[in-house]
């Protein structure tokens, strides 16, 4: 490969050189690594030995091991704090990215030139040079006001609490302290107010990388609020995406829709986006009579222009480096090979910043980028010619599914088929029409707004209608596929199966063009024979195996827990509430209970506080989660009272996941979100039944929940409506493989005294002694309570619940408390913990071991945590 194709070589092995040091970092000789393996290339390259296109590719790989090494060692923190934050930290600095003003919260990155952190005794100065992202609660509307006038650049002095940003604390959840990582940010200074922030514009004189970006952010903003004057409210956020790369405004329902049909690439600056830019600027050149010559030049020179006007996004980047090295190539007359231009650009730009192997836009842009010069020959030789001209766009709309679908599935969890259909239908008239006609209505209006108002209504009636049609395919929930994220071996399957089909398809279509031409004679005739018998034999037995192979994968995909034998228990950290998640195997029978909340207080004249994009622990933790893990349906969604902190992100799951059932307590309270949440399952045919004690649940043959409380209730009486929900929380005992769970809700002491005098039995037992039956065992059997293997705890530890006597009841082995971090109410109270203690009960907490999940195999109980040693 290094011989034939030396750049295919170069950055493959260069890819892979960075796999190997994201997966096995060295913390020290990566430098040495870097030297050693470019003068072993150079005496390669004098003495030229046998293997040496091999030898070449390891030292390829282990230089790129030792610079993606290398930039990650340099990529360390100088700031050092005594505990875990620093609530009186100062900075004193410049903003370096653009202001970012969302309701009642600004957040930005500015670059330290002092940071001052009191230490014990002194105050130290640190961090010089190093950049924090700052986020600041405004508290009036007026700090609003003077927010929105911050720029790149601008010099700030504030106060405010210094830690890390948080980490992900469920499996597979968000990781924001990864995230800003990859940007060289370790620390967040938070403040609330402007109490204590001054910010200034720059002096005359002062000039740095900041001040032409500077220039740029005003230009974008300017353009940005030319949409807004020129399209409808409901579409500038759109028109501002598509156009300028400006996505903050976007409506997040609309990007959802769009997610859920593949577009997002419309929306989002992309390879497409530069494909028609280039396409209409030299269509324009050549109208106005310039050379081919100068068309070229006039387009090169101003591609860089256009990658920073529209934000400068990996994927922007790389479609901008490969227009730039296909114009130059054209116009030196040597454009020859696409795919070396795009590995040229991919791996200059990994050479600029080994970050961008992480990013899934820089995945997803190449991937389909590659996978069209490599599979639309191999399509079109596969689909039949009665397509006409409408071939070669079938092609592409199918090769790019192809491609992306294993980073789509891996990071969003979801693909629709309708996305074929809707990408080969809608794309084409955002490209031909909607982006043009909008950039040309965007640049008329610095001129003529009479001119450019009426462009624009046109190509706001287009995108009402495209936006109609993408609401209503998106409602198809039928079309919808959930698929648990795979593995990465999985992936690395996938693709080579697809290239190894896609290599024999165009060997069999080349063969069958030499059909009837003389060849040489370069084989005798039995060599010829041989070669003949194994191209026959290629394409008769392994293009099928592989086909095979590759549908097998897929099915394996989409049900990954074939042959599974287990039962888990996965309580979610979302933060002050409950979310658990109970799933069976081979059943393949899922529950789950309650779906945390994001508590709001709500302040008088609050509207400006609004967010256009607000935190909702449903939409934003909750469902990613459940798809992430391959949830397609559940079947049994079991809400124990309707507090906000336990229904409120059943919302979002009810409207993204089908659920078969909604168990609840037969209680309604008069609450729009608890009603909200019940005309939402009905829409969605979702049943819904009220348990009581005596009620069984059988999810498996060693798998039954039984319902302890609420009470019995009369026939026909009918929904209660009771807005004290504590004392009415669903409680259930979980029998598994032998084990027992006990689930709480959020009951209290008085709940907890009644329920242990309704199990009462006035007769003693052998010793003397009374003992508890609970109602719903099988057959007019009654269940014990004691012992427990796991007793997840009432009402976040809260001190008025989990008494002695109920814990004395149970004798658990094992506590789980969810609460959030910090929380306001100081859960879990020292006295349950003491209590706990005092039973020789070992204690879980979701605050400070984040996500705690068990699985039950033989009748084990086999247990891991977010935080193993805590957070």
């Amino acid at each position: 490969m290094l011989q034939r194709r030396p750049v295919v070589g170069l950055a493959l092995c260069w890819t892979a050189g960075y796999a190997l040091a994201l997966s096995w970092p060295q913390p020290w000789q990566n430098a040495l690594l870097v030297l050693g393996a470019g003068l072993l290339l150079c005496l390669l390259r004098l003495l030229r030995p046998q293997a040496s296109a091999l030898l070449a590719g390891l030292c390829i790989a282990a230089a790129a091991m030792g610079w993606y090494g290398e930039v990650d060692h340099r990529n360390a923190t100088r700031i050092f704090l005594a505990g875990a934050e620093e609530p009186a930290a100062a900075l004193q600095g410049r903003i370096v990215t653009p202001v970012t003003v969302d309701g009642d919260r600004v957040s930005f990155q500015a670059e330290a030139e002092v940071l001052t952190v009191p230490q014990p005794g002194r105050t130290e100065r640190q961090g010089e040079g190093e950049r924090v992202q700052v986020s600041i609660r405004l508290a009036s509307q007026e700090e609003q006001a003077a927010a929105q006038k911050w720029e790149r650049g601008d010099r700030i002095d504030l106060k405010g609490k210094l830690a890390a940003p948080s980490s992900a604390r469920n499996f597979g959840g968000f990781d924001y302290r990864r995230y800003l990582y990859y940007q060289k940010v370790h620390w967040q200074l938070t403040a609330k107010g402007l109490g204590e922030v001054r910010v200034s514009p720059p002096e005359r004189g002062d000039w740095g990388v900041w001040l032409p970006l500077r220039w740029n952010d005003q230009v974008r903003k300017a353009l940005g609020e030319q949409a807004g004057r020129l399209f409808p409210p409901q579409q500038t956020g759109f028109m501002q995406g598509m156009l300028v790369g400006l996505t903050d405004a976007i409506d997040p329902e609309l990007f959802d829709r769009f997610s859920q049909l593949g577009l997002t690439h419309i929306i989002a600056i992309s390879g497409l986006n530069v494909a028609i830019f280039v396409g209409c600027l030299v269509w324009v050149l050549k109208r106005f009579g310039l050379t081919r010559e100068t068309t070229l030049l006039t387009a090169l020179y101003l591609m860089p222009l256009y990658i920073a006007v529209t934000g400068a996004s990996p994927s922007v980047v790389r479609a901008g480096l490969m227009a730039m090295i296909a114009l130059y190539a054209a116009y030196r007359h040597r454009l020859k090979d696409g795919l070396h231009i795009a590995l040229l650009a991919g791996v200059g730009m990994l050479v600029w910043n080994p970050y961008y192997l992480t990013d899934v836009s820089f995945q997803l842009s190449y991937l389909v980028t590659l996978g069209l010069i490599l599979g639309v020959p191999a399509m079109n030789a596969v689909l039949t010619d009665r397509l006409g001209r409408v071939k070669d766009v079938v092609s592409m709309a199918l090769v790019a599914q192809l491609m992306s679908f294993p980073l789509t599935v891996y990071y969003f969890n979801g693909f629709s088929l309708l996305s074929l259909p809707a990408n080969f239908i809608l794309v084409p008239v955002f490209s031909a029409f909607v982006m043009p006609a909008g950039t040309v209505a965007l640049l008329l209006g610095f001129v003529s707004a009479a001119g450019a108002g009426w462009i624009a209504w046109l190509v706001a009636q287009v995108n009402a209608f495209l936006f109609a049609a993408v609401e209503w395919c998106s409602g198809w929930r039928v079309f919808q596929t959930i698929w648990r994220s795979p593995s990465l071996l999985w992936i690395a399957g996938y693709y080579a199966l697809l290239l190894l089909m896609i290599a024999l398809i165009l060997e069999r279509s080349r063969r069958q063009a030499e059909k009837g031409q003389e060849q040489p004679m370069l084989f005798t005739s039995s060599e010829e024979q041989r070669l003949l018998r194994r191209q026959r034999r290629s394409v008769r037995i392994v293009l099928p195996a592989a086909l095979l192979a590759w549908v097998l994968l897929l099915l394996y995909a989409f049900h990954p827990e074939l042959g599974v034998r287990e039962g888990r228990v996965q309580f979610l950290d979302v933060g002050q509430g409950d979310s658990i998640l109970i799933q069976v195997f081979p059943e393949g029978r899922t529950v789950l209970v309650d779906g945390g909340g994001t508590i709001s207080f709500g302040k008088e004249g609050g509207g400006w506080r609004a967010r256009l994009d607000p935190y909702e622990v449903g939409r934003k933790l909750l469902v990613p989660l459940l798809k992430k893990r391959g949830v397609q349906r559940i079947d049994e969604l079991i809400v124990t009272h309707q507090d906000a902190d336990h229904y409120g992100g059943l919302q979002a799951v009810l409207e993204d996941i089908p659920v078969r059932r909604l168990l609840f307590n037969g209680t309604v309270k008069g609450e729009a979100g608890a009603e909200k949440l019940f005309r939402t399952a009905l829409e969605q045919g979702t049943r819904l039944s009220a348990v009581q004690e005596g009620d069984r649940l059988e999810l498996a043959e060693d798998t039954v929940l039984h319902f302890l409380h609420p009470a019995m209730r009369g026939g026909g009486a009918g929904l209660v409506r009771e807005e004290d929900q504590n004392p009415n929380s669903v409680v259930f005992l979980m029998e598994m493989q032998g084990t027992r769970w006990l689930f709480t809700g959020d009951i209290g002491e008085e709940t907890e005294r009644m329920l242990l005098g309704r199990w009462s039995e006035r007769s003693p037992d052998e010793t003397g002694e009374s003992e508890l039956r609970l109602p719903g065992g099988q057959e007019g059997a009654r269940l014990r309570p004691a012992p427990l293997d796991v007793l997840k705890v009432s009402h976040h530890g809260s001190k008025s619940s989990t008494s002695e006597a109920w814990l004395a009841a149970w004798r658990p082995k094992l506590a789980v408390i969810s609460a959030g971090v910090n929380n306001v109410y100081g859960h879990p109270s020292p006295a349950v913990l003491d209590r706990l203690a005092g039973q020789g009960t070992a204690v879980h907490r979701t605050d400070r071991e984040g996500e705690i999940q068990m699985a039950v195999r033989s009748g084990r109980i086999y247990m891991r945590t977010r935080f193993p040693e805590g957070e």
